[in-house]
């Protein structure tokens, strides 16, 4: 290789990567519209064309597709993740490249250099030099000289090899992470498609709604999350909770609190929007405990722990998938970002199906 080929092939990497790291928005496949039965639709004129039992059907529609949503959201943010940690190993690994071509031109002009000075010494070696010397006192004084310049050529030698084999072993490496980093981009793409025909479907029925009926449609989904957390509450599931937040808990639920009022957009994660996990990553990056990006990540990789020992600024993640996650802040209740549509808000912490508890810092 020479410092033209290596600078060549650092730059095609830095670009394509730039490439990589900037892929367009997928457009939505079509995704077909649940709808309530006809039988509910009354003749024209009437003052409600569905029926409280009917538009809980629509509620639970639109739940799902959000929920579906929420867990694409999840593998669209962790893609993400993934490709911005392989796209800095491949800078890293560019720039290591052109520093291992640019060592071994260095080490092949010393080369160059031990080869002239033989040149200019008649083409004898030093060892041949000496021997034909008729100065006893040169021959002596000679010999230390002749050991260091063989062992100079040595580790010459020796050191290009290594930074031959270390440049052979950035570009495997480099190739290795470029398979990785479109794994990524593919898997985020296809992320990205499924999330907008989710999020689409949703808003297409509830858009098909009258303005009374989204109205109604609210109340439905808070009378159903109020009748979800009585009962959590009726179970006793926290009779014994009296936990208090530790120094970064307490930062981590004062950051998250902030941000009510702010809407949720998926892979959001601030200052103006949030998602569920982007809110949840952000305030406990705000309290100096970098956590996951994903709620699924979260719940994964971070020490889980029993309910009753729950304390303001632990995680709740919900559902079977982990899909969604909000922050404890006692007293029963949860801060979260909670879908499309929706803005973050304080809401029971019971008001959803809990799959476990996490703690950040513990």
């Amino acid at each position: 290789m020479n410092r033209r080929h290596c600078a060549t092939a650092a730059i095609t990497l830095v670009c394509a990567l730039a490439l990589l790291t900037s892929t367009g928005q997928a457009s939505a496949a079509p995704v077909p519209e649940p709808s309530p039965s006809s039988s509910s639709a009354p003749a024209a004129g009437s003052p409600q064309r569905y029926s409280n039992a009917d538009l809980e059907k629509v509620r639970e529609q639109i739940e799902t597709l959000y929920r579906k949503a929420g867990a694409a959201t999840d593998a669209y943010n962790l893609a993400e993740e993934q490709t911005k940690k392989q796209s800095g190993e491949i800078v890293k690994l560019a720039k290591a490249i052109v520093d291992g071509q640019a060592r071994i031109a260095a080490l092949k002009d010393r080369a160059g250099a031990q080869a002239r000075e033989q040149y200019r010494n008649g083409g004898l070696p030093p060892g041949a030099q000496l021997a034909l010397s008729n100065d006893p006192k040169l021959f002596l004084d000679g010999i230390n000289k002749v050991r260091q310049g063989q062992q100079a050529s040595k580790s010459l030698l020796a050191e290009l090899n290594q930074t031959q084999q270390d440049l052979e072993t950035y570009t495997q490496d480099a190739s290795a992470n470029w398979e990785k980093l479109e794994a990524n981009r593919v898997k985020q793409a296809k992320a990205k498609k499924k999330i907008n025909a989710q999020i689409k479907a949703a808003e297409k029925l509830e858009s098909q709604l009258e303005k009374k009926e989204r109205d109604r449609l609210r109340r439905l989904e808070q009378d159903a999350a109020n009748e979800a957390q009585t009962a959590w509450l009726s179970s006793g599931a926290i009779k014994d909770v009296s936990g208090e937040a530790s120094e970064a808990g307490a930062a981590a639920v004062a950051f998250a609190t902030a941000q009510i009022g702010k809407p949720y957009v998926w892979g959001a994660e601030g200052p103006g929007s949030f998602d569920c996990s982007g809110l949840t990553s952000q305030a406990w990056l705000a309290a100096k405990r970098p956590i996951p990006r994903t709620s699924q990540e979260q719940w994964r990789l971070l020490p889980r722990i029993d309910i009753q020992d729950m304390r303001p600024g632990d995680l709740i993640i919900y559902h079977a998938d982990a899909s969604h996650v909000g922050m404890y802040v006692g007293d029963g209740a949860i801060v979260h970002s909670p879908r499309p549509g929706r803005n973050v808000t304080l809401a029971g912490a019971g008001s959803m199906k809990i799959l476990g508890v996490v703690r950040p810092d513990k």
